[in-house]
């Protein structure tokens, strides 16, 4: 084999295992993103690591789920009554996903956490002034790949219920497209 052609093969064979490695370090990227955007607050950071579209359209489908299994009962039982207030209560919680889950309203929650830490003491040095402690929702969450596009991060939340974090791939770029409390405890 001539000096050229392994040369070329050499180069192709670090391109690929660069692009694996990539991808494979890309979920982890990703919530290392999501962590430092919480930190400093930085929307626009945050919006290069999260769906938000998929996230808006997967997290209204679990609030109309939830709202029908806990209303359904309710509905049946209340006849016409009852079928109105689950119309109304769906929409109204599609429209606070709506509102929520966009850059504007994660900002927003941001800010309250900042203000809530900052009036409660809960900062890094005690005072009132200082930096809020920041949060950081991914600690100690138990990470593992679904499939080469599916990587998931469950943590666990202040009841000690399993909440999942799903991330998936689209190209070589990882992002959080879905938040799912209905999971099952390992």
């Amino acid at each position: 084999m001539n000096k050229p052609l392994k040369t070329l093969l050499l180069v192709l064979a670090l391109a690929m295992v660069l692009v694996v490695g990539l991808v494979a370090a890309g979920p982890y990227l990703a919530i290392n993103g999501i962590r430092k955007a919480i930190e400093t607050q930085d929307v626009a950071a945050l919006e290069q690591h999260v769906d938000f579209p998929a996230l808006r359209v997967n997290m209204k489908a679990h609030v109309e789920d939830y709202i029908a299994r806990q209303g359904g009962a309710l509905a049946e039982s209340g006849g016409l009554l009852g079928a109105i207030g689950m119309q109304l209560a769906g929409g109204l919680g599609g429209a606070a996903v709506d509102a929520m889950v966009t850059p504007l309203g994660i900002g927003a929650l941001l800010q309250g956490r900042s203000m809530w830490m900052r009036g409660t003491g809960q900062t890094v040095d005690g005072d009132t002034y200082g930096t809020p402690r920041p949060a950081d929702p991914l600690k100690d969450a138990k990470l593992r790949y679904e499939s080469t596009s599916r990587f998931t991060a469950t943590v666990a939340d202040e009841n000690g219920q399993p909440v999942m974090v799903v991330f998936q791939r689209d190209g070589l770029r990882w992002r959080l497209v879905d938040v799912r409390f209905d999971v099952p405890a390992p």
